[in-house]
């Protein structure tokens, strides 16, 4: 799970940390839904908390940035030492978050949450999440029902 130091740490180099759209506040909530959906998929819940700060904290607009997450990736490998997880683990951080605009193939049940989970969060930029681009049956269930604003 992600610890203080870290996130002090990621603020101190994220420009849009303050960010409603796509800072902690969002990467807290994509936290809260991964953690929830991790009780269905039975994901990695270390992955899914620190794929939840990581994902976003590279970006350096608001718009189009198309290597925001492969940033996010490579800064995660940079501080790799103080995340605490295995090779094994880091190497699903790491494809969570440089494949998560736009992914379409999740190699595993963990990148799926994570994936899933920040998808559902698409209603904060007027989005509605769509079941078809979601991965795991709890997600999809969310999307199709309207649940999602439940959980959070």
């Amino acid at each position: 799970m992600i610890n203080t130091q870290i996130i002090k740490k990621i603020q101190k180099e994220s420009l849009l940390f303050n960010s409603p759209l796509h800072g902690l506040t969002h990467w807290q909530t994509v936290e809260k839904y991964g953690l929830y959906l991790a009780k269905y998929s039975k994901a990695d819940v270390n992955v899914v908390s620190l794929f939840a700060h990581f994902h976003d904290c590279k970006r350096e607009n608001e718009s189009h940035d198309p290597k925001h997450g492969y940033r996010g990736a490579e800064y995660a490998k940079e501080i790799k030492s103080l995340l605490h997880i295995s090779d094994e683990q880091f190497e699903s951080l790491y494809k969570a978050c440089a494949g998560h605009t736009g992914g379409i193939n999740a190699s595993n049940i963990t990148i799926a949450t994570c994936w899933d989970a920040d998808r559902l969060d698409l209603g904060r930029v007027g989005i509605l999440p769509d079941p078809d681009l979601l991965f795991t049956d709890e997600a999809k269930r969310l999307a199709e029902t309207g649940d999602v604003l439940k959980i959070i």
